[in-house]
């Protein structure tokens, strides 16, 4: 079969074409939005107009590049949730509309269950036949971090979750407080590379135990905004003070908090480990994963419980239609299709 894979649960509008029998991707095509990170964040209006916009044209360049027509596509797989309505309610009513139109059939797919299994996709496109069941799956990026036991494809529990912010939300509010733009994550993790000093500030770590495992970063989020008061470099009312924020503050300030990141993930992917001891492998997926720092620590901690480690390749850890084409993939095979009546849904 081959899969058209739709993704416009935010501000990406991605479409992918897969197919079942090869098991590769033939083709992503997608289209960043930048026009609302003049705002300092994701409009919702915004970018559901740019949705409506953009996806005929990214549908027709995907189905170009597998040098296949929209008649060729068995199956139309759309993310009908999480994320915004708006943009949700684009994707929806595109994919509802070709499938009437063309008698297709139709599956909704849930964003989060996209992402669990973006780790299967390797940069060629083909799957990872390697990646073996049962296996643990951590998903951060700006709108939520948790981690997954997958029994199956299609078979998963969530195990541990934030508190509060999600990892990608903490990164992009204190890149906000030290100044950067939107998205802020690429630029705090630039910064603490380039960073030569030793001295790391020691910011608060929520320690949670085997038998309660979950995240939270609103007070890492709280120490650093306190930090930079304390130096003089943030005004409550204000925000940041140019003048005050030097470049060595920013890589001090980059560097902790990547540390502190990569403590507060690794001890929670330990305690998992220890609780799930029959697991065999660690997949580590979503926008935060393309973070060098951060696969580094996980790398090592797996390598600690003589576990195998997967990660998404960079242009499927964010949001993307392959990952979407994928999972309507397997569900495709397993007879899961929705009918037309299928509507978008909030969580």
């Amino acid at each position: 079969m081959l899969i058209l894979g739709i993704e416009t649960s935010c501000d990406d509008t991605g479409v992918a074409v897969f197919d079942t029998a090869a098991q590769k991707i033939l083709s992503s095509s997608l289209f960043s939005q930048i026009a609302h990170r003049i705002y300092g964040g994701v409009v919702p209006e915004i970018s559901s107009r740019s949705q409506l916009e953009k996806i005929n044209g990214v549908i027709a360049h995907a189905l170009d590049s597998a040098n296949v027509t929209i008649n060729d596509i068995d199956t139309i797989a759309v993310t009908n949730r999480p994320g915004l309505v708006g943009s949700l309610l684009v994707g929806v009513c595109f994919a509802k509309g070709m499938a009437w139109a063309l008698n297709k059939k139709i599956i909704g797919i849930d964003h989060l269950e996209g992402h669990m299994f973006s780790a299967f996709l390797q940069p060629d496109g083909h799957v990872n036949q390697d990646i073996k069941f049962p296996l643990l799956v951590l998903s951060a990026s700006g709108g939520h971090t948790m981690i997954h036991l997958v029994h199956d494809f299609g078979k998963y529990e969530v195990i541990a979750q934030t508190l509060d912010d999600a990892a990608g939300e903490a990164f992009d509010k204190i890149a906000k407080m030290l100044g950067f733009g939107y998205p802020g994550g690429a630029i705090i993790e630039k910064l603490a590379t380039e960073a030569k000093f030793e001295q790391f500030i020691k910011y608060p770590r929520t320690k949670s135990t085997q038998d309660n495992i979950f995240f939270s970063f609103s007070g890492l989020k709280t120490a650093v905004l306190y930090d930079l008061v304390k130096k003089g470099a943030y005004d409550l009312q204000t925000g940041p003070i140019k003048e005050k924020i030097t470049y060595e503050l920013q890589q001090q300030v980059s560097s902790s908090l990547l540390v502190c990141m990569g403590d507060i993930f690794t001890h929670n992917l330990g305690l998992a480990f220890k609780k799930y001891p029959h697991v065999q492998s660690f997949a580590f997926v979503g926008g935060v994963a393309c973070n060098k720092y951060l696969r580094a620590r996980f790398l090592q901690t797996c390598q600690q419980f003589n576990k195998k480690f997967f990660v998404s390749p960079p242009q499927f850890c964010t949001d993307n239609g392959a990952m979407i084409a994928f999972v309507g993939g397997y569900k495709a095979q397993q007879g899961k299709f929705s009918d037309l009546s299928l509507d978008v849904m909030k969580g």
